[in-house]
């Protein structure tokens, strides 16, 4: 079953790796979005390019390819047991690695959130929608995109943790430790982020930049 856990994980972390931004400028005829902007390969930056279309493809790949490595891996071990849903977690979080850490790139990837979403949408959807309702909130009232990812990022593996007392229903634990190891990583790439947000210079939703 070790063999099978590791095949999961080199399989999610190849299609993780997949980098989705620097592909889709390169053929919309935008460039390297490497060179724009942060630098960064996820749709915030290739927005940056002024392609909407491509931002939006961006965002919805890169979300996809961590939803897609967990729910294969999950079918491959027959999409309930428990073993099935380690499979799923140890190959959504190695497809996260890989957008994070992309071989193709010399391991500087993204910074994780669109493929946080899709992977917290895929494993477990009320977990998913409460992370998506967290930084639309967080993002609608302070106007930061990167302190919404850290909010809902940090909150959660906490959720998962909690029943929802209507549904009477617990994340799985292999889902609540994925979630915990993603939020960690999401902090850690965002760690440029946070030194602005405690500076007090981090842009704003919206905001030009000089």
């Amino acid at each position: 079953m070790l063999g099978t856990f590791a095949l999961m994980a080199v399989g999610g972390y190849l299609l993780g790796s997949i980098p989705f931004g620097v592909i889709l400028t390169r053929l919309g005829g935008a460039g390297d979005v490497r060179s724009i902007g942060s630098g960064n390969i996820g749709a915030t930056n290739v927005l940056r390019t002024g392609r909407k279309d491509l931002a939006i493809a961006t965002l919805l790949l890169d979300a996809g390819k961590g939803a897609a490595a967990l729910l294969v891996a999950k079918y491959l071990l027959g999409g309930t047991n428990a073993n099935a849903e380690i499979a799923g977690a140890v190959a959504g979080g190695a497809a996260f690695l890989g957008h994070l850490f992309p071989v193709w790139l010399k391991f500087k990837g993204g910074k994780g959130v669109a493929t946080f979403f899709g992977l917290m949408l895929a494993a477990w959807w009320p977990l998913g929608l409460v992370a998506a309702a967290i930084w639309l909130l967080t993002a609608a009232l302070l106007r930061m995109s990167s302190l919404a990812a850290l909010v809902a990022s940090a909150a959660t593996p906490l959720v998962g943790l909690v029943p929802a007392a209507a549904l009477k229903l617990a994340a799985p634990q292999p889902i609540v430790m994925l979630a915990a190891f993603t939020a960690v990583l999401i902090w850690v790439r965002h760690h440029e982020n946070i030194a602005r947000l405690l500076k007090g210079v981090e842009p704003r939703i919206g905001a030009k930049s000089a």
